[in-house]
């Protein structure tokens, strides 16, 4: 009998592996963390996941000593996949750490994606294109399959040099064309995550984990970059907001503009809307592109590390797999005895660990915006490490930092009567027939209105190091009457990272709407989804029919 293949894993600290790890296992398989040198040794293949900054995953391996053991293990002709970050330290260097050398196993450089022409990071779902046809099987992709992408960083597919000795797939994202997959000899890599691309991702990697995957030759001909076509699609995300009902049972909720009482005045109860798991795994299996959980309960009487979020994440990450983000109570949090102090970048990297692809901040981003507005006025430089978006982007990069932003209408007759906020002209005049309005940031979830408004907050965020924007409307929450279209236009022309629509949306057009008047990269809903008024299947429908790309699900 045939012993089973040693299977590692090569974690140097970049946050979410537990969703590698769990992908592994619904394959069938099982995965061993690689703690020491002498684990190189005893490994028939290595699977090398990385997120966050190309320096960072560099200096972590040479200070547990792995470069060598891991350059003695490639040439010792075992089987390597090295994913997103994990692909990027294989080439010979990064422009985000010019001083800092790459492992050199493939050639050429990662350069900056390009964000005067497109928003940056490139997040979503967009196909990898197979540029040309090998004399032994390849990796399991390529076709209509959408894989999730999230990165800043990429190398150029130019066709030239050597590239025909290692690129196996390539991506087109706007104006630019990068290499999505590498394969020579016996080492395999991608820039997108399979673990978080649903079963298109699984079979990629069920294809390294079962075969023998060996590039016995280079391509003679590989495609031009001008054939490779656009596929990005527009995102749907599913969203839950989650608490303790009265009875101490986390449920997921829904408000009306905030109010998650059925009759708050006579003391009604929570809203139930189902059981967090549950409801995000049915979402998972309906095609939702990403699921997003917010933490409404601050849980200050027990210690953070038995916070029932923690378990939630550890939970849904073995049954779903598309991203996950967490949001809520994303802060310096000091435990119940006053002796154990999580700072915010620690209180990041255990949802990380837990399952969390991203987490979301909503009230400390707009102290955090404040502060560096105040710097501004003071004559200061405006970033000076310390806030909670800055550090977590530092280690786990740009892409896990979504700030949420709760902003409502406050209404002006002229842009004179507000000029220290960004006034716009409105398509909802106002009680009294305002046809101006500022948006308003607020903190506490909505109960404390601060004196910023909307734009001030996501540039600010944006220059901090944020990566993406998850903007709300108080006004639109829970009236099923479409999103806020001005306030989306107008932060989309604002920043050039993701901005995804939320609060409003009551029917399949909403969708389509909000995309067409703003570009907007994704659209996120709640409780039209938890209800089943509109199902998710019938937005993505309804979005294909109208000429917007989306994933169909496998």
């Amino acid at each position: 009998m045939e012993a089973p293949q040693k299977l590692y894993l090569l974690d140097y600290g970049a946050g979410n592996v537990r969703s590698l790890v769990n992908a592994v296992e619904k394959l069938g398989h099982t995965i061993t963390h690689i703690d020491t040198v002498e684990d190189f040794a005893r490994a028939d293949k290595i699977i090398f996941p990385g997120v966050g900054a190309f320096g960072y995953a560099m200096q972590a391996l040479r200070n547990k000593g792995f470069v060598e053991p891991l350059l003695a293990y490639i040439a010792s002709g075992r089987p390597l996949m090295g994913i997103c970050v994990g692909m990027q330290v294989l080439f010979e260097g990064s422009d985000e750490s010019p001083d800092e050398p790459g492992l050199g196993v493939f050639e050429g450089r990662v350069e900056r994606i390009d964000s005067s022409t497109k928003t940056v990071p490139h997040m979503g779902w967009n196909a990898a294109h197979v540029v040309g046809a090998h004399t032994t099987q390849g990796p399991d992709m390529g076709g209509d399959r959408r894989y999730y992408f999230v990165h800043s960083y990429a190398v150029p597919y130019t066709a030239c040099g050597r590239q025909q000795k290692f690129v196996h797939t390539a991506t087109r994202y706007g104006d630019e064309v990068v290499v999505s997959s590498a394969w020579q000899k016996n080492v395999f890599a991608t820039q997108f995550h399979p673990e978080k691309s649903g079963a298109a991702g699984l079979s990629a990697l069920q294809s390294f984990i079962e075969r023998d995957l060996v590039r016995s030759s280079d391509l003679v001909e590989i495609s031009a970059p001008a054939t490779i076509e656009a596929a990005l699609t527009k995102r749907v995300i599913a969203c839950l907001d989650v608490r303790a009902n009265d009875q101490g049972d986390l449920v997921v909720t829904k408000g009306d503009q905030y109010d998650v009482r059925e009759n708050s005045e006579a003391g009604g109860d929570v809203r139930n809307l189902g059981k967090p798991v549950d409801l995000a795994k049915r979402y998972f299996e309906e095609g939702a592109d990403e699921i997003t959980f917010l933490n409404i309960t601050s849980f200050r009487n027990m210690p953070f590390a038995d916070t029932p979020m923690l378990d939630v994440l550890r939970q849904a990450s073995r049954c779903i797999f598309v991203p996950l983000t967490i949001g809520g109570g994303v802060r310096d949090i000091t435990d119940p005895d006053g002796q154990h102090v999580w700072p915010a970048v620690e209180v990041a990297g255990e949802y990380f660990r837990s399952g969390a692809d991203k987490v979301s901040i909503g009230s400390d981003a707009v102290y955090a915006a404040e502060t560096y507005w105040q710097r501004v006025a003071d004559g200061v430089p405006p970033t000076d490490g310390t806030t909670a978006i800055e550090q977590i982007a530092s280690r786990y990069g740009q892409q896990a930092v979504v700030i949420s932003v709760d902003p409502r209408r406050v209404y002006v007759r002229s842009p004179s009567d507000a000029p220290s906020h960004h006034v716009i002209a409105t398509s909802t005049p106002g009680p009294q027939g305002e046809a101006f309005c500022w948006y308003q940031c607020t903190v506490k979830g909505g109960r404390e209105p601060r004196d910023i408004d909307v734009r001030q907050l996501v540039t600010a965020c944006e220059a901090l190091g944020a990566g993406e924007v998850l903007l709300n409307c108080m006004d639109r929450d829970g009236t099923n009457s479409g999103y806020e279209t001005d306030l989306v236009a107008d932060t989309k022309a604002a920043v050039t990272i993701p901005v995804i629509a939320s609060s409003g949306a009551g029917r399949v057009e909403h969708f389509s709407d909000i995309i067409d008047r703003t570009d907007v990269d994704a659209v996120l809903a709640a409780g039209i989804f938890h209800r089943r008024e509109v199902p998710i299947a019938d937005v993505k429908r309804h979005m294909a029919e109208h000429g917007i790309p989306t994933r169909t699900v496998e």
